[in-house]
């Protein structure tokens, strides 16, 4: 009897301790758990979330919802008039259209760049092609494929602090991938109120001329079209490390901020365009 008993009670310890165990497995199946099991593991990294509240800022997801956009441009470099003209460009940046006053064009289909007419002057072809609807639609231009954002230390930018970082990117991105640039975000709002800079394009691989002599652009006079932040005044700077931004090399003024909804036919090739090499 008393044998009886004892092989009772293990059988009875055995069925509790299984039973505990699929309870235990069923409830772990419907908990909600990270990816990769770790703590923290699958949630966004600091930096993601820092890019996510500048795109909230300038209002990414709505701004992406619009087919294109044009705006007037005037910039002034070293006291001279560089450009004026009306830029028109897809929402995703793939497509571009600079109408210059002086009645020539500049059209990027998304492969090629095209200039009419065909005598007009190819000067700062790919500059003006590309830097300027860069510096427009930065903001949304952080999580490209090929970016790496990295926090650097905070830097003065009218007298308060900005958080700063630093943007770079992986080898073959684009055709100047040895670019970098030094974005300043407020800290309370988030937007983004400057970036440092250098251009490499045409360095063939020697950087060092572009390092030596870094520019900055200082966004100003924010407009809110459609619920979207826009700075309609631009200025630009000689720019260190050690002292921010110094000289003031020029400025831009931004006006007649269209949203368009239709691309149409804006972005196709005149007739009487050349093709141009950059």
């Amino acid at each position: 009897m008393k044998y009886f008993w004892i092989l009772l009670l293990i059988i009875m310890v055995t069925g509790c301790n299984q039973d505990h165990k699929k309870k235990t497995t069923d409830t772990e199946k419907m908990m909600p758990v990270e990816p990769d099991g770790g703590i923290g593991d699958g949630a966004l990294s600091i930096i993601d979330n820092y890019v996510q509240s500048i795109e909230k800022a300038h209002k990414k997801e709505k701004f992406l919802k619009h087919k294109a956009i044009s705006f007037n441009v005037n910039i002034f470099f070293g006291g001279e008039q560089h450009l004026e003209g009306k830029i028109t460009m897809l929402t995703n940046s793939s497509k571009i259209r600079i109408d210059k006053k002086d009645k020539s064009k500049l059209i990027y289909n998304g492969e090629k760049v095209f200039l009419c007419p065909e005598g007009a002057s190819n000067k700062a072809v790919r500059f003006d092609m590309f830097t300027w609807t860069y510096f427009f639609g930065m903001p949304y231009k952080l999580n490209d494929p090929g970016t790496k954002l990295e926090f650097t230390n905070d830097m003065p930018l009218d007298g308060i602090d900005h958080r700063t970082s630093r943007l770079t990117f992986e080898e073959g991105t684009g055709d100047a991938p040895d670019d970098w640039y030094v974005i300043y975000t407020d800290h309370k709002t988030n937007v983004l109120k400057a970036a440092a800079y250098i251009v490499t394009f045409g360095s063939g691989g020697d950087t060092s001329k572009a390092e030596a002599d870094p520019h900055a652009i200082h966004y100003k006079n924010f407009q809110i079209i459609d619920g979207i932040p826009f700075a309609t005044k631009w200025e630009f700077y000689g720019w260190t490390q050690e002292k921010g931004m110094t000289n003031k090399l020029g400025e831009a003024t931004i006006t007649d901020i269209t949203f368009l909804d239709e691309e149409s036919s804006i972005f196709e090739t005149p007739d009487n365009a050349k093709e141009i090499t950059l």
